[in-house]
């Protein structure tokens, strides 16, 4: 029983690296020389497979090394101190398309979403989507992506693992409050970042009519529909509350004006999507939204979701952190102008080409191209604000910049709990590292770095940060359990291959 436990295991694991790679079972089957037959056994756990045939199938789909153990853990083994080079290309943004799936949930006609990233914390959301009757099907190798919603949601039905491991299912609030009169929803989990409480959401909906109980496992929302008679001001400006609120008003047959709303990139693409299906929203790019909502909406529609300025930020570190002369193309300039801006005054020397424009028609891109540079520490302390300053999910990437900076840095991340205090990480990889309380570090440069052997913190930004010092450092280290990371990028650890990195990734079963 417990062989065909791991049989049905390894099937499982097959499968999600053919599908993550695009791969039918005919293209794997003629890779390996087999028969589409065989492949199909082998997923679905049914045939015997030896330790060679899980290596070969390993090389073709992702050059993985799969090991077996209880943990059922991926883990990243880096060889570091190397330098990189050559382009890698900024892919669209995590942020942006959880917000659009869940905004396609406004739409009762076909929602097409181009090149999607292919990441951990969409396919959750994808999985509670097909819980409640969405159609969703990834339509082709170019990651584009295919909605279709149910005459009616089954909101009984919901996959709540899958919604627990996701903070983006509180989004569900705003497109279901005028649908549906009465519906659950289960706590929000995500990352580990402190308490990051959900009533700004709720004061910001309210206004339309929606009531939340909190009980023990989920949101008990009721909606009575009532007329939004004046501004809504929202008492934090984030970009999920923000995003909620827009939500709310796009479905609402009348006008809302949001304001100390954020103008993030997500919270822009959500804008422009909600545009092309007709809702008329002014002011993006400002605190301010002004929004006429329409009553129903049915539609075809397509849209592109633009690039991440925090992956082209990561990217950004990873040839700073390691001295190295690389490009970084479509990266989306109007949410970096102010990181590179200070970065420049540290001594960063690099290129940008002209502006283009990215799919979606609106967000500025541009190449960037770093090159060799002497590092000083920043006069002024490095922190966040919202958008136009220093974007709070960079701010970690800053702070592993400072690193390599001749002298002392203060960083302030103001706005979780204890984010900063997983900078103490790299204090493993020989940084010196200063904590004052859980929101300021000192950062002591430069680093001689070290390998190490680290566990990833249980949150996206701080593990990729962790990860990428470990490129800087000469030698073996190990990053366990790297989730987080695969949560938010994509293939992230093969794409830095591409640049001359050295990173295996070990799968435990």
């Amino acid at each position: 029983m417990e062989t065909e436990d791991y049989k049905v295991k390894i099937g499982n694991l097959i499968q999600e690296s053919r599908l993550h790679r695009g791969y039918t079972q005919a293209q794997l089957a003629e890779a390996l020389s087999t028969s589409q037959s065989a492949i199909n056994r082998i997923e679905k756990g049914g045939q015997n497979i030896s330790l060679e045939m899980i290596a070969r199938i390993s090389d073709v789909l992702s050059h993985d090394i799969m090991t077996l153990n209880r943990s059922g853990k991926i883990n990243f083994r880096v060889n570091g101190g190397k330098k990189l080079s050559g382009e890698i290309e900024v892919k669209t943004s995590k942020n942006a398309a959880v917000a659009l799936l869940c905004a396609s949930l406004l739409n009762r006609g076909k929602t097409t979403l181009r090149k999607v990233a292919r990441i951990e914390e969409v396919n959750r959301i994808i999985e509670v989507l097909l819980s409640v009757g969405v159609k969703v099907r990834w339509i082709n190798d170019d990651k584009d992506l295919e909605i279709v919603p149910p005459a009616k949601l089954l909101l009984e039905n919901m996959d709540i693992e899958a919604a627990k491991r996701t903070r983006t299912i509180i989004m569900f609030l705003g497109p279901l409050l005028h649908q549906y009169n009465d519906f659950k929803l289960p706590f929000a989990g995500g990352c580990n970042l402190g308490k990051r409480t959900v009533e700004p959401h709720l004061t910001g909906l309210r206004a339309f009519g929606l009531d939340v109980e909190a009980t023990t496992d989920y949101y008990h929302a009721i909606t009575h529909k009532q007329t939004v008679d004046r501004a809504i001001v929202l008492t934090e400006r984030g970009d999920t509350v923000t995003e909620n609120v827009i939500m709310g008003a796009a479905l609402y047959d009348g006008t809302t004006i949001i304001r100390n709303a954020s103008a993030n990139y997500m919270v822009q693409d959500l804008c422009f999507f909600l545009q092309k299906l007709g809702v008329d929203i002014q002011g993006i790019g400002s605190t301010t939204l002004t929004i006429r909502g329409r009553k129903s909406i049915q539609q075809d529609v397509e849209f592109f979701p633009s690039e991440d300025p925090i992956e082209a930020m990561s990217f950004i570190a990873a040839g700073v952190v390691t001295d190295s002369e690389i490009t970084i193309t479509r990266a989306p300039i109007e949410f970096l102008e102010i990181e590179l801006a200070i970065l420049g005054e540290m001594g960063l020397q690099y290129e940008l080409s002209d502006e283009y424009p990215a799919r979606n028609g609106s967000t500025r891109l541009v190449d960037i191209h770093l090159k060799h540079s002497e590092m000083t520490a920043a006069k002024d302390k490095l922190h966040a604000q919202s958008f136009p300053a220093v974007n709070m999910d960079n701010l970690p990437f800053m702070g592993l910049i400072a690193t390599r900076a001749e002298g002392r840095t203060l960083v302030h991340d103001w706005s979780y709990e204890n984010r900063a205090i997983y900078f103490t990480e790299l204090s493993k990889l020989n940084t010196q590292i200063e904590l004052l309380d859980p929101h300021r570090v000192y950062i002591t440069g430069p680093t001689k770095w070290k390998p190490a052997d680290v566990i990833a913190p249980p949150a996206l930004r701080p593990s990729v940060v962790v990860l990428l010092a470990m490129l800087a450092a000469p030698g073996h280290s190990i990053l366990r359990d790297v989730y987080s990371i695969n949560r938010g990028y994509e293939d992230f650890a093969n794409r830095l291959n591409g640049l001359g990195a050295e990173i295996e990734t070990i799968r435990e079963i």
